[in-house]
């Protein structure tokens, strides 16, 4: 996967909400200083914050294949598409969503949330382990 420059603060905008996230449908992205590729996903209804990770910044070695037709849900090519993994702090580390990937169109700023049926892709995934 390559590594994009870090994106400044935009809106994203997913036809459905993602799962677990209903009925919010329109987030803000903010970098989060000094965390190269960590950003807060903020709902604008309402105070619900997601930590997402973009895996290539984040030197994670996370390439999973993106079919066209989730492209074409935001109306995105190949090198418009962000792709940003959930990331979760916990106790003993922090663990990161590899299963259910956030794609994002940069220059439009649509979303969709990838669900991969295969467990080659790990819920829960330590970061650094």
């Amino acid at each position: 996967m390559t590594a994009h420059p870090p994106l400044a603060g935009i809106d994203v905008d997913f036809e459905t909400s993602p799962p677990g996230l209903a009925p919010r449908t329109s987030f803000r992205l903010e970098p989060i200083d000094g965390a190269d590729g960590l950003y807060a996903l903020r709902s604008t209804s309402d105070d619900l914050r997601l930590f997402v990770l973009d895996p290539a910044r984040g030197g994670l070695a996370y390439d999973p294949p993106i079919a066209s037709a989730s492209l074409s849900a935001i109306s995105a090519s190949p090198d418009e598409v962000r792709v940003f993994v959930v990331a979760n702090p916990a106790d003993d580390g922090v663990f990161v969503n590899l299963r259910a990937p956030i794609l994002v169109n940069a220059r439009t700023g649509a979303g969709t949330q990838v669900i991969f049926d295969e467990s080659a892709y790990p819920l829960r995934a330590r970061l650094g382990a």
